[in-house]
């Protein structure tokens, strides 16, 4: 796919996605779902990526959705035509049109195989943030604004963010900031835990790529890919046995892998280790042990 509103660059094994409508302030859109789609599925198929950094172009990070279209921008049926009808004339809500577009993106960075960090650069409100929420740690410049605005507009929050935003920051945070739908600075973010770290903007990115460095270059890609499944699936796990199978299947099949020899060994002798298993074909064979939900 040749990208019109995102960057897709790899260097050093990290893939940086870069939002790039700098003149709209990076406004999200259908075009911008369907390419951020195909790069985090582009990114899970090449073991070169080891890490993924996503940011924005220009002052923004992500101005939310593109109003472009005025009032009937979340107008489904005005905008795409009119979605299925059951026999009485109800909504068929299992028509995969009423399907929120920011969730489909969400739900694919959940599914990602690849650790994922936010450089928030500038604004990000709307589904500017909720995107975000799905990624693994968010780092902000100083010069970053959050909003979750959608009570302003008349609509709800989505990117199934009523999921992943409590689980991040508590439901108190969570909600506070829903209902009064107010933008915050990044000072505020941190102390509610939605970012793990502030920092002057010239150092974001280099802050965010040296946390990737260290990951790739210290680190199992396999291991790695499991331990992001775990810890987030296991967010929505109703009994810590749950955690114990994955835990004891992980134990077992990495144990004998050549990666755990490698570790083991590297760190005996005290060298880097050369970790040589790969996404791409050595998940073991308990992956996934979860079944995937279907929308309907």
């Amino acid at each position: 796919m040749a990208y019109e509103t995102i960057l897709y660059e790899v260097a050093d094994n990290i893939l940086t996605i870069t939002l790039n409508r700098p003149d709209k302030l990076n406004a999200f859109n259908g075009t911008m779902q369907a390419e951020m789609i195909d790069a985090f599925d582009r990114a899970d198929q090449d073991d070169n990526v080891r890490a993924i950094i996503v940011t924005g172009a220009g002052r923004a990070f992500c101005a939310g959705a593109d109003l472009s279209s005025g009032a009937n921008t979340f107008d489904r049926d005005a905008r795409r035509g009119p979605v299925k009808r059951l026999a009485d004339g109800a909504v068929d809500y299992s028509d995969p049109n009423v399907r929120d577009g920011g969730g489909q993106v969400t739900l694919r960075i959940f599914k990602c195989l690849k650790p994922v960090i936010a450089a928030i650069n500038g604004p990000a409100v709307g589904i500017g943030v909720t995107m975000q929420l799905a990624m693994d740690i968010r780092i902000a410049s100083e010069a970053a604004r959050f909003g979750f605005v959608f009570a302003q507009r008349g609509i709800v929050p989505e990117a199934a963010s009523s999921w992943f935003l409590p689980r991040i920051v508590g439901i108190a945070q969570a909600l506070e900031w829903c209902f009064t739908g107010r933008v915050f600075p990044a000072q505020e973010a941190l102390a509610g835990r939605l970012v793990s770290k502030v920092v002057p903007p010239d150092d974001l990115l280099p802050t965010a790529r040296a946390l990737a460095r260290e990951i790739t270059e210290k680190t199992a890609p396999v291991s790695v890919a499991l331990i992001r499944q775990m810890m987030w699936r296991m967010l929505g796990a109703d009994d810590p046995m749950e955690a114990h199978k994955v835990d004891s299947r992980g134990i077992y099949a990495r144990g004998r892998s050549d990666d755990v020899k490698e570790g083991v060994t590297s760190f005996l002798e005290k060298r880097p280790a050369q970790f040589k298993n790969t996404v791409s074909a050595d998940m073991p064979d308990y992956f996934p042990w979860w079944y995937e939900r279907e929308y309907r």
